[in-house]
This record gives structure tokens, C-alpha cells and sequence, in this order.
């Protein structure tokens, strides 16, 4: 099988509940703060097929925990079983095609950049590693996503 795990359909491999672990380093300082939650894939009014992403957990960072959420749209992409993610109000995010198993995808926000890969191990762990680079932003961020139920 390979290092990566090809996945013929994005939007049906991610439906579900699943269990959200990430780092967050400030690569300047060296300073590092984790989140800890859930995500939920659900199909959502208005998507077209697309499955609303609703993110919930708590992050700590610099030893204060705080609430955290987002939610992001991922609508069917341009190509068969791939998606189109949006912010939840309807912005473009990125683009994500994982029929490979690994996925590259760039998001210009103001003046920095973010660069995101995803990494699909099976059938119920991912990962994505956003790298922020900029003048406001130099961070690492590392999500690791396991299936639950």
C-alpha cells in the first residue's frame, strides 16, 4: 500500500466524528500551545452534497486554556472525490484532493501565507501540517485526526 492511503472520495472518507490533537509553535520564540477537541462532518442544508466542519475543543497556550471552535464548509471540488473548502461564511479557503493518499494546497491571508499538507495513514487517522509564514506569522501547526466510533 504505500506511505499514503488513497482515498476515492474526500468528502465520504471525512463524514463522521473525529478526535482532534494539534501543536501550534511560534517559530520565532519557540513557544508552544496545543488544542484538544473534536471535529464533526456533517451533511448541512445548503452544501450542495458538502459537509459542514465543525471544530470544538480547548487550547492552551502559554498555560491559560480557552475555548476554541471553527467551522469551515467543505463543498464537492471540480474533479470527482475531491472538495472545495470554504470559511463558514463562504470565503475560499483551499482546494483538497486526496485520491493520492497526500495533498499540498496554499491559502494567502493579508500578508502571510499558509501552506497546507494532508496526510491520509488509513482509514481512520489523518494529518495536516499547516506551515504560516509572513509578517504577522511564523508558526508550525500539526493536527493529527483519529476516527471515533
Amino acid at each position: 500500500m504505500g506511505e499514503f492511503w488513497p482515498v476515492p472520495d474526500v468528502l465520504a472518507y471525512l463524514a463522521g466524528r473525529w478526535r482532534v490533537r494539534r501543536t501550534v509553535r511560534d517559530l520565532t520564540d519557540g513557544t508552544e500551545g496545543r488544542f484538544e477537541g473534536t471535529t464533526v462532518f456533517a451533511p448541512a442544508d445548503g452544501t450542495g452534497g458538502g459537509l459542514l466542519h465543525r471544530e470544538t475543543g480547548d487550547f492552551v497556550w502559554r498555560g491559560v486554556t480557552r475555548p476554541a471552535e471553527r467551522t469551515l464548509r467543505f463543498l464537492p471540488g471540480a474533479a470527482p472525490g475531491t472538495a472545495e473548502v470554504r470559511f463558514a461564511d463562504g470565503r475560499p479557503f483551499h482546494d483538497l484532493d486526496l485520491t493520492g493518499g497526500r495533498h499540498t494546497a496554499g491559502h494567502p491571508c493579508a500578508a502571510d501565507f499558509y501552506r497546507g499538507e494532508f496526510t491520509v495513514l488509513d482509514a481512520a487517522r489523518w494529518r495536516t501540517v499547516w506551515r504560516v509564514r509572513g509578517p504577522a506569522k511564523d508558526l508550525l501547526l500539526t493536527t493529527d485526526y483519529t476516527r471515533e466510533g
